[in-house]
């Protein structure tokens, strides 16, 4: 707030009065901060666990909010987001990371080692766990897809 100091006479209150302004240095200051806790924050929020997975030309789809992600490693190691989590121990820890919703997608992203048996027992146990939504993550490769859609004739 600031004053005005004229002390021209033409109204009862003898000319002094108050200015109202908005003052956005705190407002600039608190985005600025709330700016840096994000930029910190982001980067921990994904998962970081070592898989070298094979290409896609699938067109992505949407992703969810919170995906789970169920990672086949190259050891055969399973890992829910990224704590390793035992074969037999599967389904009860799908349970607690999908709060006992089985409609709930799972992505299961697998190396590219991985035999296509192991995958399927992996993706058997999700059956069998009552999870039927089960989608195969894959890197993106945009150079494929644009060169096989410019080929007329191959699928």
């Amino acid at each position: 707030m600031g004053i005005n100091l004229n002390q021209g006479g033409g109204d009862d209150l003898g000319g002094a009065g108050e200015l109202s302004e908005i003052n956005v240095t705190p407002f600039i200051d608190v985005v600025l901060v709330l700016l840096i806790i994000f930029m910190v924050a982001a980067p921990l929020s994904t998962v970081d666990a070592p898989v070298d997975m094979p290409l896609s030309n699938a067109e992505p789809r949407e992703r969810p909010d919170e995906p789970i992600y169920l990672t086949v490693q190259s050891d055969q190691t399973l890992l829910i987001g990224e704590d390793p989590v035992d074969s037999a121990a599967l389904a009860m820890a799908l349970d607690a990371a999908t709060g006992g919703n089985r409609d709930e997608r799972i992505l299961l992203r697998a190396d590219g080692a991985i035999a296509y048996g192991d995958l399927m027992e992996v993706m058997n146990a999700l059956r069998t766990a009552g999870y039927l939504k089960i989608g195969l993550v894959g890197l993106e490769d945009t150079g494929a897809a644009t060169a096989a859609a410019a080929v007329p004739g191959q699928p």
